[in-house]
């Protein structure tokens, strides 16, 4: 890897840890952070490039701001540091709109029929990035409810056959974009996760 590649993932890395510094996982103890990291390395591993890994660890920084003011300020700084190539896979993988926050977003089913809609129209060097996000909530979610039992589905704000439809939905639309292996691992979680949703209701 190039030196410069090297100092924008750096760059990309610091911007990471600053914006989600104290986050956890969803009502765990693990730092958000980890996710961000995770996913960078899987879009790597299945051939992305720089602009696509510096994308992927700031896939979230942009919903994630607390406030409207902070998301533009963070939307700024992305397109300065890093380019309109990158602003623009992170934007297609945000599911919230410019006055929404951290805290104050729009109901759960809204957001992800805008996403998925908003998936089909982007490239597909966002839905790699897309694809590799799912790829680890999905496994963070059938490893979790298969050790901890389905109470796991209470974390979320949606039902658990909500979630198999978002999941389906997004697959349906990565699916053609995405490497043969990326794309079996993502078919395989969700067989798994339609099989352990209905526990949640036993």
């Amino acid at each position: 890897m190039r030196a410069e590649d090297r100092r924008r993932l750096l760059q990309a890395t610091d911007c990471a840890y600053r914006w989600h510094a104290g986050q956890c996982r969803r009502k765990t103890r693990i730092p958000y952070v980890s996710h961000l990291l995770q996913v960078q390395g899987l879009v790597l591993e299945h051939g992305g490039d720089v602009d696509q890994a510096t994308a992927a660890l700031l896939h979230d920084a942009l919903e994630d701001a607390p406030d409207a003011a902070e998301r533009a300020h963070r939307s700024t700084q992305i397109n300065e540091y890093f380019g309109e190539g990158v602003l623009q896979i992170v934007l297609d993988c945000t599911d919230t709109k410019e006055d929404e926050s951290r805290d104050e977003k729009r109901p759960w089913e809204e957001r992800k029929k805008r996403y998925v809609a908003q998936l089909a129209a982007a490239s597909q060097r966002t839905r790699l990035v897309a694809a590799c996000d799912k790829r680890h909530n999905l496994h963070a979610i059938v490893w979790d409810v298969k050790t901890h039992g389905p109470g796991v589905f209470n974390r979320f704000s949606c039902t658990p056959e909500q979630q198999v439809w978002y999941f389906e939905s997004v697959f349906d639309v990565v699916e053609d974009s995405i490497p043969d292996r990326l794309r079996a691992e993502l078919s395989s979680l969700l067989d798994e996760l339609r099989q352990l949703a209905p526990t949640a209701r036993d």
